[in-house]
């Protein structure tokens, strides 16, 4: 019989013990102060550090460029680690070549049609880096910035604080915009998520997180085989730009469909031309929570074969599912293995792609006077 990480963990965490599964070894990490070092530095001589912090058996590693999850470790059925995020061990190929390896994402997450919005009846005109559009905030989004980290120990969770000012007008978007991420890892290896932002002028706001997960390790192949459930009865199609035509289409009775669950590559090449438009999946699913005042489960991933399990909770409207279908074989990862299309996908809670064009889309204006808050909560299991 095998022993469920997360009892034995926690358990043994409240002890003050390490915690033993059969066939290996799943650390309890105390709330200890996280620990940094040199990880490179820019071309202008900007040093990048790496953050490491443990608690309740997951280990994360962060980058104070672009807030970038570099390392994400967590044991599978039998106690095995192994990284669960893909990504880089070196700043340049960060810099030159990332399609986001778990990066922080702002000012707006997803895209922007032709990146123009009209907001209180003025036009403004963003950064455009995808085709004609803008995506992930435009040429140097906060994936590009680097993060000022602040360490935490607060009872029996650990973290960062990562802070960045948006000045008036960066990447087009008018008001300066402070923003504030806490990456917490909590007694039960939760990996928790807080976003918080204030502007000086009215402005659109959707932060995320980019990670690009594989539950069977960094580097090992395809994720077709991961298991994927999604509690949402629609979603948004797109255009041949990947852009939100404004329709929320039903789920029910195309590959759309991940509500009871199922193998991701079970569907993926069947012919729907939302399929063929993308390459795989990368659309918005609208979550049948809709928006929500606190954390609520929204989607569930596993890998048969490691046990590792992925259960995301989170207040925000939607979720992109992103199925890895750009990654060419160009990039090597830190296993020394090249990323080819399918070998990891990212899971990315958002407001809608689009929104500042589409008025029936939930709202993503912020105005001064108030905060935007979301909360995105990882808890692993084997």
């Amino acid at each position: 019989m095998e022993l469920n990480r997360r009892t034995v963990i926690a358990g043994a965490a409240a002890a003050g013990i390490a915690a033993t599964t059969l066939g290996g070894t799943a650390e309890a990490s105390s709330s200890k102060k996280p620990t940094k070092k040199l990880f490179g530095k820019l071309a202008d001589g900007t040093k990048v550090h790496i953050w490491s912090l443990a608690n309740g058996g997951t280990r994360l590693k962060v980058l104070s460029w672009g807030g970038v999850v570099q390392s994400l470790e967590i044991p599978d059925r039998r106690g095995h680690y192994a990284n669960v995020s893909a990504g880089f061990d070196n700043i340049e190929d960060y810099v030159a070549k990332t399609p986001y390896f778990g990066a922080l994402i702002g000012r707006y997450g997803n895209r922007i049609a032709k990146g123009q919005f009209t907001l209180d009846g003025k036009s403004y005109q963003l950064s455009v880096n995808d085709g004609v559009n803008s995506l992930h905030g435009g040429t140097q989004g906060f994936d590009k910035r680097v993060w000022d980290v602040e360490p935490f120990t607060k009872g029996t969770d650990v973290g960062l604080h990562l802070y960045y000012t948006s000045v008036d007008g960066e990447m087009g978007y008018p008001g300066t915009l402070k923003v504030k991420v806490t990456y917490t890892l909590t007694r039960h290896g939760d990996w928790r998520i807080d976003y918080e932002a204030t502007t000086d002028k009215a402005t659109v706001v959707n932060l995320t997180s980019h990670v690009y997960w594989n539950l069977g390790g960094e580097g090992t192949g395809t994720i077709e085989d991961h298991e994927l459930k999604i509690a949402a009865s629609r979603y948004t199609p797109t255009d041949s730009g990947l852009i939100p035509t404004g329709e929320l289409a039903k789920v029910a009775g195309t590959p759309f469909d991940f509500r009871k669950g199922k193998a991701i590559g079970r569907d993926i090449r069947t012919g729907h031309p939302q399929l063929v438009t993308a390459k795989g999946f990368d659309h918005n699913w609208v979550l049948d929570k809709g928006i929500t005042a606190k954390p609520e489960h929204v989607a569930t991933l596993r890998d048969p074969h490691s046990g590792r399990t992925l259960k995301i909770a989170s207040n925000e409207p939607g979720l992109q599912f992103y199925s890895g279908n750009f990654l060419d074989g160009t990039l090597v990862g830190p296993s020394g293995h090249t990323y080819r299309q399918g070998d990891a996908l990212c899971l990315e809670t958002q407001h809608f792609p689009d929104s500042p064009n589409h008025p029936s889309f939930p709202s993503t204006v912020l105005r001064p006077g108030q905060t935007y808050r979301t909360t995105t909560i990882h808890s692993f299991d084997a």
